[in-house]
């Protein structure tokens, strides 16, 4: 397999990983470890809507961004302007959730603050969220994922914590693409020590999953010790820990990495999303349960849609130029987020319901 090649197989692999983990872990957020486990005996199907998946916010900020690294060619300047605009557009389609400070920060720019300047104060996990389709994509050039992850993060999230983690998420994603074997955890540390400030909380997170590991405590125990006993939260250091931690152990298994890290519960379609994203990277398309891509049916972010989106981002970085967006009928995004909205309410009363 050459190159083109490669790096198609791990974008598509990547994208479409997001997408899974991300709707897979949908209908668990907010569940305790054993409130889901009582709902959702077995995750082998999707569970908010009959067997059919749903996508939420992971995947369709990864898809924004694979977009606008397409249309800017890489260049930074031109990403932060284009995604800027998609991330306005997003929310005037009135999604269905929407984090606190990215909320925030699209409003501020909607009332003109420039990107550099839109995002707000906060340690969420939202950059780690689309940052593995920038390793993917620029892992072999630290300039400009350096520069591009920055934008990512800093155009919704200004606090350190949150860039040092999306860049964590994006270099461990292109690992997982390139790498010829598994990574041990002092190996990602010695990697990571490299990146990031000797004196970075996020660099001492990732130590401690490495000693974590060496010990061998299971993922529960380490959770549990972050502070996170009824699930991984959204703090982008209870989130990346927790990520690193499952991935380590299950770099070429994806629905084993996936299904294990759901059921550490709490921000359950964020944590699956990431971590889809990174060990997609790796396993590829056909790593990926085909039932569960087959039954992934939202739209217009289909899987097929994902899939063109990835190739095409492949395509631009083989030939280091700059191309036109893959077309989507965003016209159509306000009709399916009032369908979605549907679903979450009707999936929310459900949960008003036994088993408890």
């Amino acid at each position: 397999m050459n190159t083109a090649q490669s790096l198609e197989r791990a974008l598509v692999g990547s994208m479409l990983g997001t997408a899974v983990g991300d709707a897979l872990g949908l209908a668990c957020e907010g569940l305790s470890p054993q409130r889901q486990l009582k709902m959702f005996p077995s995750l082998d199907r999707y569970g908010l809507l009959f067997g059919t998946g749903m996508v939420s916010d992971d995947t369709e900020h990864t898809v924004m961004v694979a977009q606008s690294l397409i249309v800017s060619g890489g260049d930074a300047t031109r990403f932060a302007r284009n995604f800027a605009w998609r991330l306005r557009a997003w929310l005037a389609a009135l999604p269905a959730g929407v984090g606190m400070a990215t909320g925030r920060a699209i409003l501020k720019l909607w009332l003109f603050f420039p990107p550099s300047y839109s995002g707000v104060r906060s340690a969420g996990n939202g950059p780690a969220m689309r940052a593995a389709v920038m390793g993917v994509a620029f892992g072999n050039d630290r300039a400009a994922l350096l520069a591009l992850n920055r934008v990512s993060a800093r155009i919704t999230h200004r606090d350190e914590r949150a860039e040092e983690g999306a860049l964590t998420v994006a270099i461990a994603a292109h690992l997982a693409a390139t790498s010829p074997s598994t990574l041990s955890g002092k190996e990602f540390v010695a990697v990571m020590a490299e990146r990031l400030p000797a004196h970075s909380a996020t660099l001492a997170s990732i130590r401690a999953v490495a000693a974590s590991l060496a010990a061998g405590e299971s993922a529960t125990d380490f959770v549990a010790g972050l502070g996170s006993k009824n699930g991984v939260s959204g703090y982008m250091l209870h989130t990346l820990p927790a990520v690193l931690h499952v991935w380590l152990r299950h770099q070429d298994d994806y629905i084993g990495g996936v299904t294990e890290m759901i059921r550490l519960g709490g921000d359950s379609d964020s944590t699956a999303a990431i971590l889809g994203g990174i060990i997609g990277a790796r396993v590829g398309r056909d790593g990926i349960p085909p039932h569960l891509l087959r039954n992934l049916r939202d739209w217009p972010r289909s899987p097929r849609f994902i899939e063109r989106v990835a190739r095409r981002l492949a395509q631009s970085r083989v030939a280091s130029t700059r191309m036109p967006a893959v077309f989507s009928l965003v016209i159509a995004t306000p009709l399916r987020n009032l369908l979605f909205l549907g679903v979450v309410l009707l999936h929310g009363f459900r949960r008003l319901l036994p088993p408890y």
